[in-house]
């Protein structure tokens, strides 16, 4: 088994493991998940990602099995990794890369994580929307992150084949992130709804299914006479997938303008999205607050667009992906304080 298996084998055990955990010790009873509960949770993701990165800066080579020169100027050519290694000091330059692969890693979890949260606007949206009591939450996230995850490894690794078999992909990538960005702070100040009645996945899961409006206890379906019927929270599980479809059309994207390293991408974005339903509790309350977030991603697309379109010319300027991190945290941090330092009207009436 090549060591890339490997790590990859060894991570989806994790998941699974987590996973498993998580609905077998929190979802026994449908209840809120308070507020306590969901800081532990954030915590412990968040430790987890960490550990993670610490786990690249050691053995990060080991991971497409690097042990000398030849093959590590090989995989720095074809992940195209921004960095100058001493040919004639295998062990400096070993730490360079396992260096550039943890920034990269980091980089990328904090993009993902910041996206992340125009999800949970959307999922309040949603739950609200479907009338979704707050006990059940907790249960369609946890499988609506099962099926996020699935859907992110296919979209990923499909990304890395068409990159590498078209380099020009890149430029359209960058040039859509461009347009999502713009297209997200003209209508930062819009209005989102939901109609559950008309949502093409419900109209179309109706069409095919029964659906009943019964909750029945938070169960998926409902059996009546022999029939099983959709339940609402089925329903709001489905378009809470197919939202995730769409964000995954930005999100993946932009983590390619970061590494090109399909594991990277890979396992910064599924701990980002593990850690999205801890978030989800966290901020369900207080996510209004923060009116200027929306900005700070549109203009966070936007950097992330130019950069994919302007990547030669950075690189030639020196521009690298420490220097891409701290635009990053700049960005979100400014739309942070903004949104606390100056507030709503209607929060100060």
């Amino acid at each position: 088994m090549s060591h890339e298996a490997l790590f990859m084998t060894g991570f989806i055990i994790f998941i699974i493991l987590m996973l498993a955990i998580d609905l077998g010790l929190f979802t026994k009873e449908n209840k809120p998940v308070t507020l306590k509960v969901a800081a532990i949770m954030s915590a412990i993701w968040v430790t987890f990602a960490l550990l993670f990165a610490l786990l690249l800066y050691f053995w990060g080579n080991e991971l497409h099995n690097v042990h000398d020169i030849p093959r590590l100027k090989e995989v720095i050519e074809s992940h195209f990794h921004n960095i100058t290694i001493d040919e004639n000091d295998l062990a400096a330059s070993l730490h360079i890369y396992n260096k550039n692969l943890t920034i990269e890693y980091l980089t990328g979890y904090v993009v993902e994580y910041a996206l992340s949260v125009d999800n949970i606007f959307v999922m309040v949206l949603l739950f609200g929307s479907f009338g979704i009591p707050e006990k059940y939450y907790h249960k369609v996230l946890v499988w609506g992150i099962l099926g996020a995850i699935i859907m992110r490894c296919i979209f990923i690794f499909v990304g890395a084949a068409l990159i590498t078999k078209f380099g020009w992909i890149l430029y359209v990538f960058g040039a859509f992130l461009v347009y999502t960005g713009i297209n997200m702070y003209l209508n930062r100040n819009k209005e989102e709804d939901v109609d559950p009645q008309n949502h093409p996945v419900v109209k179309f899961a109706s069409k095919r299914f029964k659906v009943t409006h019964k909750l029945d206890q938070g169960k998926f379906f409902h059996i009546e006479n022999g029939e099983r019927y959709m339940t609402p929270l089925f329903l709001v599980l489905l378009v809470i997938e197919f939202t995730d479809l769409v964000f995954a059309v930005d999100s993946i994207p932009a983590i390619f303008s970061i590494t090109k390293d399909p594991y990277i991408v890979f396992f910064s974005n599924i701990f980002a999205i593990l850690g999205l339903r801890s978030m989800f509790f966290l901020l369900v309350n207080i996510i209004h607050k923060f009116h200027y977030l929306k900005v700070g991603l549109a203009f966070l697309l936007v950097f992330i667009g130019l950069k994919m379109l302007l990547h030669d010319w950075l690189t030639q300027w020196g521009f690298t992906t420490s220097h891409s991190l701290l635009v990053i945290l700049g960005i979100l941090v400014i739309s942070i304080v903004a949104s606390l330092v100056f507030p709503k009207k209607t929060e100060l009436s």
